[in-house]
């Protein structure tokens, strides 16, 4: 089953439209997609608009791919739980966004070969056909490293004056 989730946010039909359309294209496939605050009803594959976060857990742990925005969230979700992820970022120049921060987080994660991405819907369709071949970038864990725990804490030090006895 291929999960596509758009986040909670708001709509992003432009990829949930070519998902639908794709299906409506491909005999037994089986989608499910969640697609936030939308007027868009597709024909082709179940969905809804929102998902509780046991119900998104679920069908994350049930999928065999997930599809989705290039929202941080939904990469570090797939990584967290070992699942291929092909994304299609949000653009601002069609106000999907506010900015064009999507395609440059899905350009750095394509970069380090942790994303499949689809720029745009005509590409989508592509990497939707061979959605079987894409294989899981190595698993993050769910918890931040010790390291970048450091890291944090220096910085916090270096960064806040001490104290001075008796203040």
């Amino acid at each position: 089953m291929i999960f596509v989730t758009v986040g909670a946010q708001m709509a992003f039909d432009r990829l949930v439209a070519a998902v639908d359309d794709w299906a409506g294209r491909t005999p037994g496939a089986d989608v499910f997609a969640q697609i936030g605050p939308s007027e868009l009803q597709p024909k082709h594959l179940r969905w809804e608009r929102f998902l509780e976060p046991a119900a998104f857990r679920e069908r994350v742990l049930a999928c065999d791919a997930i599809v989705a925005h290039a929202g941080m969230g939904s990469i570090l979700t797939a990584l967290e739980h070992g699942k291929p992820i092909l994304v299609m970022p949000r653009r601002g120049d069609l106000q999907e966004t506010r900015n064009d921060h999507q395609v440059a987080t899905a350009a750095r994660f394509r970069e380090m070969g942790r994303v499949a991405v689809a720029d745009d819907a005509t590409e989508l369709a592509p990497w939707l056909d061979r959605i079987k071949d894409l294989r899981a970038a190595e698993r993050i864990s769910s918890h931040a490293s010790p390291q970048l725990l450091d890291a944090l804490r220096a910085v916090v030090r270096d960064a806040v004056p001490a104290r001075k006895a008796g203040a």
